[in-house]
This record gives structure tokens, C-alpha cells and sequence, in this order.
């Protein structure tokens, strides 16, 4: 089997280099890299986002993951670069812990998204991070699509990094996907059976008129418009590297093992996109700790054990791509470090919120 290829997006959050404040410095954080063409990556890019106060950052596909980190890690070595030129630096948080009104970037999309979508928008200061795994057809992508529905949210909790809100503690793990949710047309799906199925339903969400256009297509997995992969958005920007890493991984593994089901015509899971809901939200709350829904029985367990059923599951993928060996330490490491949420919440019960948005700044880039 020829390996996947891999890529990821990166939200980051821009913020106050001496108060941790969330800054409006997308567009001189961009011109900096326009004339510092040259200090910057030649692989990957650095783009705008939906507000002035966050950039995104993407790697190119790749199918060595040692390839990957380096890159992730030489982004946002060169994007917090860019951004102390103007006094700020970027901090890997799925929300700003501290208060923000958002400004939302001079673009005529973002502004019919306001006009559309009122607060939503205009509120909607969050990171994600974007896991692209490469697939031959879009037939084996909504194969795919159809078969990793009721994992995701494991993602999701191992991902979770954004406890607060507006200066508040939110009391969930990742609060980014409840605001985030809010979108009508996020969240998982029911399976769709083949790629007329798919792309009937996603033209019927357009003809409601409740959304813009079909990039509005805001699923916790779809197939992307611009690139030959499946596009896995169900993620919190994680704090660590090391922790999107583990969740590029594990998103890559999860699509060998779902085309390697599709390819012996094993059936698709059948549970509800409502459970897969209802998963969802068990993961914002608590990320890894307490307890996760088990992906195909929707029965509560704790975290770890459901972590520990997604490996098993992915395993026989890991181990034809090499990647067992990396997983089952990083699951170890995540294991005794803990999410960025908990990381969030002990730092700054040390120092306070401000000190723990510059703390967290700096683990950023390590």
C-alpha cells in the first residue's frame, strides 16, 4: 500500500507580546512575510482568516511525518517571527482566553458572512486545526467520509485546547466547537452512501439559502474542493506540536482503515449523526478527562480506554505506515502531560490569564 499523503492548517491566534491581549496585526503580519520572502519557509503558505486578530498557517503533503513536524515547527517559528515585528506573537489557543471584540478581515466573503450570519460571525474568533489526507477518487473519499464519522470525536478530545471565553472559564474542554457550532451547516453527518449522495446533499444545504455558497460546507469531515484529499476539520488548534502531530497521524490511519473496510465491502458504522452529536459534545466538555462515548456503541467510557479502542482500531494502518512506535509514545506523552485545556487551566491558576496567553505563546514555537 503506497503511503498517504498529509497536510495540515493551523489557526493561530495573533496576541499583545506584553499583555497577551488578541491584536489586530493579521494584515502587517502578512506584509512582513510579503517582504521577508526570503526568512520565510519555501514550502507551505501563511493566509488571512475570517478576523484581524489570527492567521493560518499550512504545510504541504507530505507522506513522511517527521517531514510534517518539521514543517509545522518551522511555520510557526517563521509566522511568531513575523509577528514580533509588530509587537505580537502567535499563540496555538482555540479561543482567546482573555476578552476580544473581533474585527473581522477586509474581505467581501467575510463581510456577506456578517451581514448572513450576524453575531455568529462577528463572534467567531476561534482556531482549528485541518487535517488533509490524501485519497485517489471521491468514491474512496466519501467511503472514507461514511466510516471515520464516529471517531472523530476522539479527535476532538485529544485535541482539545480552548477551556476559556471572553476572560471566563467556559467549564468545557473545547469551547471553540460549541461557538464554532453554531455555523448551520456544522457537525457530523449521517453516512452518505456514495459520491451522488454526498454531493446531493451538500447542493440541497445550499438551496435552503441558509448558506452562502458550497465552501460553507462546514462538516467535521468533507471532501475538499481544492485538493485530491478528505479534509478533517472536527480539531482544536493544539498548543503542542507534538499533539497535532499525533492527531495528523491518527487522521491518516484512520483513512487507511476505512478504505482498507471499503475495499473488502464491509458496511459503513450505522450510528446517528445524532450521537455522533451528542459524542461530540462529550468531548468538548471534558476532553480527556472523564469520559467519551465509545464510537459504535455510543456507551460512556473513560477517556482513555475509548483512546486506547481508536488505536486498536487504526493499528494494523499504523503499523504499515511505521507510525506505531510514534503514536504509542506521543498517546503516552499526552497521557502525563495532559490537553492544552488542562495545561491552560494549571497555568493559569499559577499566574492568571494574561501571563498563561504568553506562557502558552512561547510553547507555541518550544
Amino acid at each position: 500500500m503506497a503511503v498517504r499523503t498529509v497536510g495540515v492548517e493551523e489557526e493561530l491566534l495573533l496576541v499583545d507580546a506584553r499583555t497577551g491581549e488578541p491584536r489586530s496585526v493579521a494584515v502587517a503580519v502578512l506584509a512582513n512575510a510579503e517582504r521577508a520572502a526570503t526568512d520565510t519557509p519555501d514550502w507551505g503558505s501563511i493566509e488571512d482568516e475570517l478576523q484581524q486578530q489570527q492567521i493560518e498557517i499550512d504545510t504541504d503533503p507530505v507522506t513522511a511525518i517527521d517531514e510534517l513536524e518539521a514543517q509545522l515547527r518551522g511555520w510557526r517559528r517563521a509566522a511568531d517571527d513575523l509577528a514580533r515585528r509588530t509587537g505580537a506573537r502567535i499563540a496555538a489557543l482555540a479561543t482567546s482566553p482573555l476578552p476580544v471584540a473581533p474585527e473581522i478581515t477586509v474581505k467581501s466573503r467575510y463581510q456577506a458572512m456578517t451581514e448572513h450570519f450576524g453575531l455568529t460571525t462577528s463572534e467567531q474568533l476561534t482556531c482549528g486545526c485541518h487535517v488533509h489526507v490524501g485519497v485517489e477518487s471521491p468514491e474512496e473519499g466519501v467511503a472514507v467520509l461514511d466510516r471515520i464519522r464516529p471517531w472523530l470525536p476522539v479527535l476532538l478530545a485529544i485535541s482539545a485546547n480552548s477551556p476559556y471565553w471572553q476572560g471566563q472559564d467556559t467549564g468545557y474542554a473545547s469551547f471553540r466547537s460549541q461557538a464554532w457550532n453554531r455555523f448551520p451547516s456544522a457537525g457530523p453527518t449521517d453516512a452518505f452512501g456514495s459520491v451522488e449522495g454526498y454531493r446531493s446533499y451538500a447542493d440541497a444545504l445550499v438551496a435552503t439559502g441558509a448558506l452562502l455558497d458550497h465552501a460553507m460546507i462546514y462538516f467535521d469531515a468533507r471532501l475538499s474542493d481544492r485538493y485530491p484529499t478528505v479534509e478533517l476539520r472536527v480539531a482544536d488548534v493544539c498548543l503542542n506540536v507534538a499533539d497535532t502531530v499525533l492527531v495528523a497521524t491518527l487522521a491518516r490511519a484512520l483513512v487507511d482503515t476505512a478504505v482498507t473496510s471499503w475495499r473488502h465491502h464491509a458496511p459503513a458504522p450505522t450510528v446517528p449523526a445524532g450521537l455522533i452529536r451528542l459524542a461530540n459534545w462529550r468531548a468538548a466538555r471534558s476532553g480527556l478527562d472523564g469520559q467519551l462515548l465509545e464510537p459504535l456503541t455510543s456507551r460512556p467510557q473513560p477517556a482513555a480506554d475509548v483512546v486506547t479502542t481508536l488505536l486498536e482500531h487504526v493499528r494494523p494502518a499504523l503499523v504499515e505506515a511505521g507510525d506505531l512506535d510514534r503514536v504509542t509514545a506521543a498517546w503516552a506523552e499526552l497521557r502525563h502531560r495532559g490537553t492544552g485545556a488542562a495545561t491552560q487551566r494549571a497555568w493559569a491558576a499559577d499566574h492568571g490569564l494574561a501571563a498563561m496567553v504568553l506562557r502558552a505563546a512561547g510553547a507555541t514555537t518550544d
